[in-house]
């Protein structure tokens, strides 16, 4: 049976229509995206075929290129929907970041950065970059590492402060093993990059490490 067929209050489209994108499953999601299915599968059923082959919505959703074409009624076209889906989220955190005062919104800060880094394969740091009011200027991915480590130059974050006339920074990096604990290495530069920043007087207003399931702030822990 086809989804035209079923129940208007099963279909998911219908069904997203009437109470809203939360109320879906991550089948019935993926499907709305997907559009059609397969000879023989729906689209919730092929939805939920992928979910199971992927592992879940989160590693096909952060899957290559490759691995992404490779499943069942995928390819490059879908690909590039996705990707597209994918950046317009990541650029309306942005421009609603850039709406507000950020220490209001720690939640959308994790979100956010989240977003950007948690997928990534090996260590990145990143800095936001604030007005006098902790509104976003820009932000940026400065240093890149290995799976374990990236050097930290603080006269480069200095640097990048002075050329946005930037107030204070929110510091930002990953953890790629999955886990946010931050490290010795972690608070040391941090203190490294507060005395630098100092001497221009700009604020370190937190510093955030990515991990696989959660956003660890050194604000809300004590270290800064």
């Amino acid at each position: 049976m086809s989804i035209a067929d079923w129940p208007e209050a099963e279909r998911p489209r219908e069904k997203l229509l009437a109470l809203g994108p939360r109320a879906l499953s991550d089948a019935e999601l993926l499907a709305i995206f997907l559009r059609i299915g397969v000879a023989g599968k729906s689209a919730v059923d092929l939805a939920r075929d992928l979910l199971q082959h992927y592992g879940g919505l989160r590693p096909l959703l952060e899957a290559t290129q490759v691995d992404f074409c490779k499943g069942l009624g995928l390819g490059n076209a879908k690909y590039a929907q996705l990707q597209a889906v994918l950046e317009m989220a990541r650029r309306h955190l942005s421009a609603t970041m850039k709406a507000g005062d950020l220490l209001s919104s720690p939640e959308l800060v994790r979100q956010y950065l989240s977003a950007q880094l948690r997928h990534q394969p090996r260590e990145v740091f990143a800095v936001l970059f604030l007005d006098n009011q902790n509104r976003l200027i820009t932000y940026e991915e400065l240093f890149f590492g290995t799976i374990d480590g990236a050097a930290v130059y603080p006269r480069e974050v200095v640097r990048r402060a002075m050329t946005h006339n930037a107030a204070a920074l929110i510091l930002a990096h990953n953890h790629p093993s999955g886990i946010a604990e931050p490290s010795q290495a972690d608070q040391r530069i941090t203190q490294r990059l507060q005395a630098a920043l100092e001497l221009i007087d700009v604020r370190i207003l937190d510093h955030m490490v990515v991990g696989d399931l959660e956003v660890v702030s050194f604000a809300e822990r004590g270290l800064i």
